[in-house]
């Protein structure tokens, strides 16, 4: 069996923003794939943070594992209103700073909650290992993604991808 991506939308900003949306996700597929390739335009470390179907309840649980190349740790959390993928790897000023990409498994299935497997890198900063989950059964049909300080650089780019099992 192989798998197929197929690119579902692309957002570049065109101006510096703190948030960005995917709405209307179709089904259609068996997993996602959001990519994230930026910087922030101040120096504030801030996190990149998701939401899916506006959901601002404490749905969202995360173990991230990190290194910044002189320290490595782990962190968890639960009960939290959004999925935050980054300790080191935040997008830090320098063009493409980052890069985050989140793996949302069974995402259209609406009897199990969403595992997400995501995985960060900056040369600057670090990189992280993220595990979450959202308990929710609801098919994601939306991703708010945003930055919790600060704002985005014109020029970041978020791809959304759908993998179809043939």
């Amino acid at each position: 069996m192989t798998a197929t991506y197929d690119c579902i939308a692309t957002t570049t900003l065109g101006s510096a923003l703190s948030t960005i949306s995917f709405t209307s996700i179709s089904g259609s597929y068996t997993d996602l794939v959001l990519v994230f390739v930026g910087a922030q335009t101040n120096n504030a470390q801030g996190d990149l943070q998701f939401r899916f179907n506006s959901d601002t309840g404490t749905n969202y649980s995360r173990t991230i594992l990190y290194g910044s190349g002189s320290a490595a740790g782990s962190t968890r959390s639960t009960d939290n209103t959004f999925f935050r993928v980054n300790t080191y790897s935040y997008p830090d000023t320098v063009d493409g700073g980052t890069t985050q990409i989140l793996n949302i498994m069974n995402y259209s299935n609406a009897t199990t909650y969403k595992t997400v497997l995501a995985r960060g890198n900056s040369a600057a900063s670090g990189l992280d290992a993220t595990v979450g989950i959202w308990r929710n059964t609801s098919a994601i049909t939306a991703i708010e993604c945003y930055i919790d300080t600060g704002t985005l650089k014109s020029g970041s780019m978020f791809t959304l991808y759908g993998i179809k099992a043939e």
